[in-house]
C-alpha cells in the first residue's frame, strides 16, 4: 500500500505541474491578445473592458506560474512529511560473469566500387536478317507487345504451364505474347539466342491482324539444347519491341548413333539345264540380184516319127537343147 501511494503522489505532482505550465502559457497569450484588441477599439467603455480582461488573464498566468513553481519545489517534501516514502528494495549483487576469450579481429576487406552501368544496351537486329525483309508496310510506331511467356506446348496461342526454367530433355519450346495496333504486311522478326549464338530465327510479313495472341517457337534436336540462359528478342521492323529470358538445366541428351543399313546380297538364281537344239539344215534362200531382162529361150523337142508296120524305135538321143542358169548379173546381158 505505501509503495502504491508513493507512486500516486509522484504522478499527481507531475500532472499538476504540467497543467500549471500549460495554464500559464494560455492565460498569458489570452491576456496579451485582449489588451491589443482593446487598444484598437474606438469606444472607451468597451476598450476599458477588453484591457481589464487582458490584465486579469495576465495576473492569472502569474498566479499559475507561482503554483507551478511551488509544486515543483515544495510540494514533494511537504507531502513526504505526512506520508513518508517506503524504503526501496536493495538490489542483490549478481554473479559476475567470467570474461570470455576475445576473438582476434580479422582484416575486413575494403569493399570495392562496383560500376553501375549508365544504361542497358538495347538489342539490335543482326545485319544478315535485313536482307530477308519482304514487308512492304511501314510498322505502326504505336504497336504494343506484352512480355514473353515460355512453355513446352500451347493451346489457342496461349501457354500451357508457363515456366522460366526447363529441365532437359527439351525439344520444342514456345514463346507466347499478346499484341495490339499491328498492321498486316509489316515486317516482324523473332531471334532465339544462347549467349551471342543464334539457335532459331524467323522473319516474315505480319499476318495476324491488329490485335490478339501470338507465339514464336523453336524446334531443335534434344542434344542442341545445351544448359544455360537463353534469350528471345522480337523486332518490329528494325525496332526492338519485346523479349524474354529462360534457362535450360541439366545435361543435354547424348545423340545416339543411327546404324547404317547394310547392303543385303540378293540370292543368285540357279541356272536350269536348257535343252540342246539339234542343228537343222538351214535352207539358204538364194538372193537373186536384179538382172537384166532375160529373153525367153525356145526349147526344141525332137520327135521321131516311125513308120508302121515297123517296130517302134525309141530314140534316146537327147535334144540339142542347152539351158544356161546364171547366178549374178551378166556383164552384157548376153544369153548363150
Amino acid at each position: 500500500m505505501p509503495s502504491s501511494l508513493n507512486l500516486d503522489i509522484e504522478t499527481a505532482l507531475q500532472v499538476l505541474f504540467f497543467l500549471s505550465v500549460i495554464g500559464v502559457i494560455l492565460a498569458g497569450l489570452a491576456g496579451a491578445q485582449s489588451i491589443r484588441a482593446g487598444l484598437r477599439l474606438m469606444f472607451f467603455r468597451k476598450r476599458q473592458e477588453m484591457i481589464m480582461r487582458g490584465w486579469r488573464n495576465i495576473i492569472l498566468a502569474i498566479i499559475l506560474a507561482g503554483v507551478a513553481f511551488s509544486l515543483n519545489q515544495y510540494a514533494r517534501p511537504a507531502i513526504y512529511r505526512v506520508f513518508p516514502p517506503s524504503p526501496t528494495i536493495t538490489l542483490t549483487p549478481t554473479m559476475t560473469l567470467t570474461p570470455s576469450i576475445t576473438l582476434t579481429p580479422t582484416i575486413t576487406m575494403t569493399p570495392t566500387i562496383t560500376e553501375t552501368p549508365l544504361f542497358s544496351p538495347t538489342p539490335v537486329i543482326p545485319t544478315q536478317m535485313l536482307t530477308k525483309f519482304l514487308g512492304q508496310v511501314t510498322p505502326n510506331p504505336d504497336a504494343v507487345f506484352s512480355s514473353l511467356q515460355f512453355s513446352r506446348k500451347i493451346e489457342g496461342n496461349l501457354p500451357v504451364e508457363p515456366l522460366v526454367e526447363f529441365a532437359n530433355p527439351v525439344n520444342h519450346l514456345y514463346g507466347t505474347f499478346s499484341y495490339d495496333k499491328m498492321l498486316d504486311g509489316s515486317q516482324w522478326t523473332a531471334i532465339w539466342l544462347q549467349g551471342t549464338e543464334i539457335v532459331c530465327q524467323e522473319t516474315k510479313p505480319w499476318d495476324g491482324g491488329s490485335g490478339g495472341y501470338g507465339y514464336t517457337d523453336c524446334l531443335l534436336p534434344g542434344e542442341k539444347w545445351l544448359p544455360g540462359e537463353y534469350e528471345v528478342q522480337i523486332f518490329l521492323g528494325r525496332q526492338y519491341i519485346t523479349g524474354g529470358k529462360f534457362k535450360v538445366t541439366g545435361d543435354a541428351p547424348t545423340p545416339t548413333r543411327t546404324p547404317i543399313p547394310t547392303r543385303t546380297t540378293a540370292p543368285t538364281s540357279t541356272r536350269r539345264p536348257t535343252a540342246t537344239q539339234i542343228p537343222s539344215i538351214t535352207q539358204t534362200s538364194r538372193t537373186i540380184a536384179p538382172t537384166a531382162t532375160m529373153r525367153s529361150t525356145i526349147t526344141a523337142r525332137a520327135t521321131l516319127i516311125t513308120s508302121q508296120p515297123t517296130a517302134t524305135q525309141q530314140s534316146t538321143v537327147a535334144p540339142d537343147v542347152r539351158v544356161v542358169t546364171s547366178t549374178g548379173t551378166p556383164g552384157s546381158g548376153y544369153i548363150p
